[in-house]
């Protein structure tokens, strides 16, 4: 059995047919300070049935690579966005 990471982020944009770019941000300690500071990756989501919508916060998981970028398929939509 493998291990299928899942990633939760917010839809930036729609980028093309049935992929939209979702933004993750985790927190981590910085290593001199020791202060908790965001960091931020942009993945690109497969998106079958091209439900999902900018600002809508969503859970990925990741599978075979789809193309040269996208190596995520959307799994639910846990809150619709403002627009």
């Amino acid at each position: 059995m493998s291990f299928k990471r899942e990633i939760q982020g917010v839809i930036v944009s729609k980028s093309g047919d049935k992929t939209v770019s979702v933004l993750v941000e985790r927190k981590v300690v910085h290593p001199r300070y020791r202060k908790i500071v965001k960091r931020f990756k942009k993945y690109l989501v497969h998106d079958e049935k091209n439900t999902a919508n900018v600002g809508d916060t969503v859970v990925a998981i990741e599978c075979r690579p789809l193309s040269k970028c996208k190596s995520f398929r959307l799994k639910t939509i846990l809150a619709a966005g403002v627009e």
